[in-house]
């Protein structure tokens, strides 16, 4: 009988992640297999249940809903910033990704969603936030942790 992933188990899978418009955003292709222990919080829920029960070798399509996934938008999330305060030599277009800091010393990711002429709008979203994702999966491995029975 062909071993099936369950949790706990690290698998190594091959993806091809779109969204429903068709368009692709991340695939494997050309890399090495995407490795990460089944629901070890690694990966989106969605992706995580979506490997269970496949056997090496097997290839499925999985559809991940918005809050599987990324979840939907945070309207909290996009917020505008003085146009004054960016370096005087960079000029802000929308699309651009930058690294915002926290105050704490953290980084995060935002990206421009509008330029006006005082402020900047940004947006701290995931960039597949409030999409559903599709994703072409290929198993390749599954290593389960070793269960060392006691007498």
């Amino acid at each position: 009988m062909a071993q099936e992933v369950k949790a706990g188990d690290t698998v190594k899978v091959h993806y091809h992640g779109r969204l429903t418009d068709g368009s692709t955003f991340d695939s494997s292709e050309g890399r090495s297999p995407l490795e990460f222990e089944v629901g070890g919080g690694m990966v989106i829920k969605g992706f995580d249940n979506g490997v269970l029960g496949m056997t090496i070798g097997q290839k499925k399509t999985i559809e991940i809903p918005v809050a599987d996934a990324y979840g939907p938008k945070d309207p909290n999330a996009i917020f505008e910033f003085p146009i004054d305060r960016f370096p005087p030599e960079m000029k802000p277009e929308v699309g651009m990704q930058l690294a915002m800091n926290d105050g704490n010393g953290q980084q995060f990711p935002v990206v421009i969603a509008e330029v006006r002429p005082d402020v900047v709008v940004l947006d701290a979203n995931h960039q597949l936030a409030g999409q559903d994702l599709i994703f072409d999966l290929e198993l390749v491995d599954i290593k389960s942790p070793s269960r060392i029975i006691m007498p």
